[in-house]
């Protein structure tokens, strides 16, 4: 039980950038870095006690610089999709970068992933980073801090809380964009694991992945995973969700509100289970369809399927949406969202 501090390369810029491991009593490990406030891995004993990393990466912080598939990143001031990569707030417009098609995605090219941030507190549970985002930072109104802090507890839980305080009204939506694989983060296809999520409905989307508004039932879909079943069962379904993702990215309406368990997923073969816990109102799973060999941590080379990703978050283009739970957060007002991934052993 502890915590250690190491250096993890320098940036092309030349900042040296940190790894900070964090050990609990039952020898399970969580990795983050201050650059982009990353979750760098997470070692957990498999069903025979072996140790696995079930979070993809990259070997230092040149892999991360170098990263366009968002691994382990905080994602802010804006998660997902934005129609038109434009919105208006009390009646003024805000320009986006258009990075995905007409679309912003994951707030534009300046992402927070590619900054160094400060780190506010270390200790024997937890990393506190912290980031200062000016008025108009990636187009957005308004300066915000934001702090993010990753704690290992006792029980076998990786939480991560988001907080942060507007200086005038703007909008929010932080997410964490980990990408696991239960048998190991070079274990290959994680098309056997079973998953299971607490939702009755998704948000349907148009061709270019943004939602169309529409809020639709799983029942009777390939979408439905109100029982447990393995990810690749239904993921060659011609359903329209799968064609337009290309497979499974699709954002859930989790039942019930608070903190409470939203989805999870297993593996027959490492007897490992992860539930997601979170008190947003969504969870995206995406099933890493266009991965395509990035190169990773230990020489592994990641391909499409190879991982999978739940990003607990406000719907993707909610600020459209009247619909949706709004991510506008006013000026001064506490915005603070926690999401958990527990881990234990079912066989």
């Amino acid at each position: 039980m502890g915590w250690k501090k190491a250096g993890f390369g320098r940036t092309k810029d030349g900042k040296e950038a940190f790894l900070y491991t964090i050990t609990n009593s039952s020898g399970m490990q969580m990795q983050v870095s201050d650059f982009g406030a990353t979750l760098v891995s997470v070692i957990v004993r498999d069903k025979t006690g072996r140790k696995i990393d079930v979070v993809q990466g990259y070997e230092d912080v040149q892999g991360y610089e170098e990263d366009t598939v968002f691994m382990g990143a905080i994602v802010g001031r804006c998660a997902n999709r934005i129609g038109g990569a434009s919105f208006e707030l009390n009646g003024q417009l805000y320009e986006l970068s258009r990075n995905d098609g007409n679309n912003c995605l994951h707030s534009g090219r300046d992402f927070y992933k590619g900054r160094i941030w400060n780190v506010e507190k270390v200790g024997e549970e937890e990393v506190r980073f912290f980031l200062s985002s000016p008025h108009m930072d990636q187009g957005f109104p308004g300066d915000v801090d934001i702090y993010v802090t990753y704690k290992l507890t006792e029980d076998g839980e990786v939480q991560i809380i988001y907080e942060a305080s507007p200086g005038e009204d703007t909008v929010i939506n932080m997410t964490n964009h980990s990408y696991f694989n239960l048998d190991g983060h070079d274990a290959g296809s994680v098309l056997e694991q079973k998953a299971w999520i607490d939702a009755d409905k998704y948000m349907r989307n148009d061709e270019g992945s943004v939602p169309t508004g529409e809020v639709l039932s799983v029942a009777g879909t390939p979408l439905d995973f109100r029982t447990a079943k393995p990810l690749g069962r239904d993921i060659e379904s011609s359903h329209e969700a799968l064609k337009i993702g290309a497979g499974y990215d699709v954002n859930y309406v989790i039942n019930g509100s608070g903190y409470r368990e939203a989805a999870s997923i297993e593996s027959e073969k490492s007897g490992i289970k992860m539930s997601v816990f979170t008190d947003y109102p969504g969870v995206q799973l995406y099933t890493a369809n266009f991965l395509a060999g990035e190169k990773g941590k230990d020489g592994a080379a990641y391909e499409r399927r190879s991982s999978v990703c739940f990003e607990a978050q406000y719907a993707p283009d909610a600020v459209h949406h009247g619909n949706f739970e709004s991510p506008v957060w006013k000026k001064g007002e506490m915005y603070c969202k926690r999401t958990g991934y527990r881990f234990s052993i079912v066989g």
